[in-house]
């Protein structure tokens, strides 16, 4: 785990709502099991001949080409009912990236992703792990908020597919934490459940990928949230064997 006080550590451990407490139980990495892994085809930028992770200019001009790209978006109807779109936030060249489903009313309004009390809580997330919320690049799945906080729709999300790939390729992070149950099956193409998708190990390309809860799923069933802290000790062990 990066460094970090202990007694700092406990603290946001319990600002999460989680009390201290030693798991009997090692965490270690574990494997995908079969049908877990997911395969990145093609780049979003196959037209100027890039792949992903290969060759692709990860410049702070290439970052707001690409974010000019997302702001006039029309790919889809959402565009005619969002206010702003939400691009994602947080270091280009992160270790960790945190990938959710959509933006809310709140992320519309503001052009952030995970802000308000679910974000409060995401933030406290990977403090616990050590982690500032400035050095996670965190994105959605849409960059657009689906109308009432409705369920993105496949053609929605296959529209926007593209330019998520493009982050990830960019940032090339070590881990994804796919972050509630329709990012995780989104990301993964499976219609399993989340209990059976979180507590293992995936890959998404080559890059691997732990599901944990959604925040907002923890504020409204907070006694799942010692399961969350499990999966971010499963992701943060997965980062470490990978380093070593």
């Amino acid at each position: 785990m990066n460094s970090v006080d202990e007694k700092l550590r406990l603290q946001y451990l319990d600002a999460m709502g989680i009390q201290v407490w030693q798991p009997r139980i090692p965490l270690p990495g574990r494997q995908s099991q079969p049908g877990s892994a997911v395969r990145i085809e093609q780049d979003p930028m196959a037209e100027r001949g890039n792949r992903p992770g290969a060759g692709i200019d990860s410049s702070e001009e290439r970052w707001q080409e690409l974010e000019a790209r997302v702001a006039t978006c029309t790919a889809c109807a959402l565009h005619a009912t969002r206010t702003r779109t939400v691009f994602g936030t947080g270091s280009h060249t992160a270790k960790w990236m945190v990938i959710g489903e959509a933006p809310g009313a709140s992320e519309d309004q503001q052009g952030k992703p995970f802000v308000g009390r679910a974000g409060q809580l995401l933030t406290e997330m990977l403090r616990a792990l050590g982690l500032r919320r400035e050095e996670v690049f965190i994105a959605n799945i849409l960059k657009c908020r689906p109308p009432n906080n409705r369920d993105p729709k496949p053609g929605e999300v296959e529209a926007c597919e593209g330019f998520l790939k493009q982050q990830v390729a960019m940032v090339k992070p070590k881990i994804i934490l796919a972050a509630g149950r329709i990012a995780a099956q989104n990301l993964l193409k499976t219609d399993a459940p989340i209990g059976q998708l979180r507590g293992r190990v995936h890959r998404y390309g080559e890059i691997p990928l732990v599901v944990v809860y959604h925040p907002a799923y923890l504020l409204r069933s907070p006694l799942e949230k010692r399961k969350a802290w499990e999966d971010l000790q499963l992701a943060m062990s997965t980062v470490e064997a990978r380093e070593k």
